[in-house]
């Protein structure tokens, strides 16, 4: 299909989602060698590893790198495909300003029809998201409340992570010293 800039032009829209990117929060890569990936980013370009992830979480292994306080700017997961022309992208995430976003960014999505993947809380980082698929099949990711790690270095421990397979179970089972405060009740579901 030939590009056509006056439709290009003509798809941009100018609705408003009933929230706000902040910021490209971080990205995922699938890597082929992921020991080599972790000496490049952190040797060659100063990344801080805040956690591992080991084959009992992620059988490629996963490893999470920042350059500033958050949690992870950049995440590598190993296993991808040798050496070919097309790179392997895992998924990107933005960061919204507020718990309350991520709800309503749920019920956003789901009324435009998009799929949604995931829901909830993941282990390191511990950040409240929502993922879903763009109209090419990219994963995307919108989340609230990743963890800050300071120049102390400290990393939040596996023990105090919270897995949570909904947006609900995310809230009412916090990992310490995350307020997951939601100030729209209206936007909790109810167990199906």
């Amino acid at each position: 299909m030939a590009f056509d800039i006056d439709k290009v032009r003509a798809a941009i829209s100018n609705g408003t989602p009933p929230f706000e990117l902040r910021k490209i929060g971080h990205v995922v890569f699938k890597v082929t060698d992921l020991e080599r990936s972790v000496a490049f980013y952190t040797g060659v370009l100063g990344f801080k590893v805040s956690d591992i992830f080991e084959k009992d979480i992620m059988p490629e292994g996963m490893v999470f790198l920042r350059c500033n306080p958050d949690h992870h700017g950049i995440a590598l997961v190993g296993g991808a495909a040798g050496p070919t022309q097309r790179r392997e992208f895992h998924h990107m995430a933005f960061e919204l300003g507020s718990l309350d976003e991520v709800f309503r960014a749920r019920k956003h999505l789901r009324e435009a029809g998009a799929t949604i993947t995931f829901e909830g809380r993941r282990r390191a980082g511990v950040q409240v998201a929502v993922e879903f698929l763009d109209p090419d099949g990219y994963t995307l990711e919108l989340y609230w409340g990743i963890d800050q790690i300071g120049t102390d270095g400290y990393v939040r421990p596996p023990e105090e992570w919270r897995d949570a397979r909904t947006l609900e179970a995310a809230v009412a089972n916090p990992p310490p010293g995350q307020t997951p405060v939601l100030h729209d009740v209206s936007l909790l579901e109810r167990a199906k």
